[in-house]
């Protein structure tokens, strides 16, 4: 079969990963009979530097005509990047928001697990270490603080800034259905983590979910507050299944669960909208203190791609060949040197997508 694949390879570290990650689908289309066309679409800075904007009109048509879209990193460095002195709508990391939007792709998947290779590279006490855990956190993506009514003025003299978060009953009972959707599929539990006890968006959030909840009787729910959601990822993280959040919190505790994985490379992500077009891309930022130099571990991306075939092309036998790809380059001691053990073998990005492809 043919599918369509628009591909942002982005800024930093971007086209090193994306590039084993297309390494890794195109020995999927080999053994599986399949046909992977990819189009280049530009975003951030690279867009920024060939065309004015971190996102243009053409670039947001273009992936709404594939099938899916893989993407790297975006931004550079935030101090000496000429990209952050330009105004903030017109920065790298607008034109990922702005995609975002336009896409409609509302719900981001990011499953957070570790594995038994990797328990000597996570920071948590051994003891906790050793129980494992195997999470997902299910974050609102297109509302909330990010996309709020936003400024910065003076008053007196003195300058004055305010960002408004705002949540409509639709927009949270949209994501809470695709959060026990996947509950269900899963170990049926849900925490909805917010701010109740200050914010009413957070009340509404409680609320809704309560009532989408009666729907879903098999799934045992609880709600947490996010300070102690943050408290209780490091202390017993096992205790989770699926956390529901809004978009602010999720970014938060996402980058949080990514490190307790061993390294912020090995944690991958879906967004999606209502259908099967999804856009996925790695949790971490574009690294660019490291491009070029082949430290960058290109992991999170594959299992990115992998999440790509399962969420968007419906081929789980070829996902479930890239995570088992995965799962036994790590058990032969093969590292990128972010996740690196003694007694395993230091691997550069490109010789681990090959690694990776040569499994499948």
């Amino acid at each position: 079969m043919d599918f369509n694949i628009a591909v942002i390879k982005g800024d930093g570290i971007g086209p090193e990963i994306v590039d084993e990650a297309i390494k890794v689908l195109d020995k999927v289309a080999k053994v599986y009979g399949h046909k992977f066309n990819y189009t280049r679409v530009l975003m951030g800075g690279e867009s920024i530097d060939a065309c004015g904007s971190p996102l243009t009109d053409e670039a947001i048509a273009t992936a709404k005509a594939n099938d899916a879209v893989l993407m790297g990193s975006i931004g550079g460095n935030t101090k000496t990047s000429p990209w952050y002195q330009l105004p903030p709508q017109l920065r790298p990391e607008a034109g990922l928001l702005k995609l975002r939007k336009e896409l409609g792709l509302f719900a981001n998947i990011r499953p957070a697990w570790l594995y038994d290779e990797l328990k000597e590279a996570c920071p948590l006490k051994k003891e906790i270490a050793d129980q494992g855990f195997d999470l997902v956190i299910m974050r609102e993506l297109t509302g909330g603080l990010y996309f709020g009514v936003r400024g910065t003025n003076g008053e007196a003299g003195e300058r004055k800034a305010f960002d408004t978060c705002e949540y409509s009953e639709a927009e949270i009972r949209r994501i809470a259905v695709k959060g026990f959707d996947i509950a269900m599929k899963r170990g049926r539990k849900l925490t909805c983590v917010d701010k109740a006890n200050v914010l009413d968006t957070s009340r509404l959030w409680r609320k809704v979910v309560e009532e989408v909840a009666k729907e879903y009787p098999e799934v045992e729910y609880d709600f947490m507050l996010v300070d102690n959601a943050a408290m209780q990822l490091v202390r017993a993280p096992g205790q989770f299944d699926v956390i529901l959040t809004e978009n602010m919190f999720g970014d938060i505790l996402s980058d949080e669960a990514s490190e307790i994985t061993g390294s912020i490379g090995m944690l991958p992500s879906a967004s999606l909208k209502e259908t099967s077009f999804g856009l996925y891309e790695p949790s971490h930022g574009s690294a660019p203190d490291i491009a070029g130099t082949g430290k960058a571990n290109p992991l999170a991306t594959i299992l990115s791609a992998a999440m790509l075939l399962r969420y968007s092309l419906n081929l789980d036998k070829e996902a479930d060949a890239v995570e088992n790809a995965v799962k036994e380059v790590l058990k032969k001691g093969l590292r990128t040197v972010d996740i690196m053990s003694e007694g395993c073998s230091c691997l550069t990005c490109s010789e681990m997508g090959s690694a990776v492809a040569s499994e499948i």
